[in-house]
């Protein structure tokens, strides 16, 4: 059995409760973040928060807490669930109970979740991933706001294919982000990835300093013709890492092997969180 942290409280959770009436239930409004531990530390716990924080900010959503108290108790809750190996943490703030049951009151509830670690497929990183295409635009894409409707159905449609993520197409033939994910595609020596309407996803910025020297970084949106017609792509999240991707929709990405240069990066990315906690 795990425990949460539930507005002040910590509880058994299968004694989790929030109120019925609290609008993230009615309205589907309010704030998460998702990350995960390496060597049971939490990884980046600041910048989570950071971003936490700010997609309240984006949505008007009123915080209770500090960002060293949201830390804390973050650290809390990892500590009194000993029996996991690693962990997922879930941090989540709600709307809080309203009058109208639409107008926020300041009032929400902070929730943070600790859960099992789980592995992927190890095929993902060897052999790569399947990814489509969606026609969506999220509103206000840089708040990690509970509404996730057009990502639910975008998922559920790329399962169906035996794709593991869908990608954000906007009116523009922009390519953006994942469902739950960010993007980067790789042609010759240069990598590419979006600049902004997206969520600036944490790993995604691990990744940024990762780099190797020899590779070229240009922050630009990707047409979908350009995108289908890269090297290499990879998609980044906390509980992904990097998948390399070899297909989108029906089209195979340069050989449809994972790429060498995907390759490297990931090297680079598992030696960092090999090492996170212990320098």
């Amino acid at each position: 059995m795990d425990t949460y942290y539930i507005n002040g409280e910590f509880v058994d959770d299968e004694d989790a409760r929030i109120p019925v009436k609290d609008i993230i239930v009615l309205r589907g409004f309010g704030v998460f973040d998702f990350l995960v531990t390496y060597n049971k530390r939490p990884f980046c716990l600041k910048e989570h928060v950071n971003r936490f924080e700010n997609s309240a900010k984006e949505i008007g959503l009123k915080f209770l807490h500090t960002t060293e108290k949201i830390c804390n108790i973050v650290q809390e809750t990892i500590d009194r669930n000993p029996h996991h190996d690693e962990s997922n943490i879930r941090m989540v703030y709600t709307g809080g109970v309203s009058p109208d049951g639409v107008t926020p009151q300041g009032n929400g509830v902070l929730m943070v979740m600790v859960t099992p670690k789980f592995r992927l497929p190890d095929e993902w990183y060897t052999d790569g991933a399947s990814i489509i295409t969606a026609d969506i635009e999220r509103f206000i894409p840089t708040a990690k706001s509970i509404n996730y409707l057009s990502a639910v159905v975008a998922l559920q449609k790329a399962h169906k294919t035996g794709a593991v993520e869908a990608v954000y197409v906007d009116r523009n033939q922009r390519v953006l982000e994942g469902t739950t994910t960010n993007i980067f595609g790789i042609k010759g020596a240069t990598i590419i990835t979006p600049p902004d309407n997206i969520l600036p996803g944490v790993t995604r910025g691990v990744v940024l300093k990762l780099i190797p020297k020899d590779l070229t970084l240009e922050m630009r949106h990707m047409k979908l013709t350009e995108f289908l017609e890269m090297d290499e792509i990879f998609i980044t999240a906390s509980n992904k890492e990097i998948v390399p991707v070899i297909k989108v929709n029906d089209t195979t990405i340069a050989s449809g092997r994972a790429g060498e240069k995907t390759k490297q990066i990931m090297a680079f990315f598992k030696a960092y969180t090999t090492d996170f906690g212990w320098k």
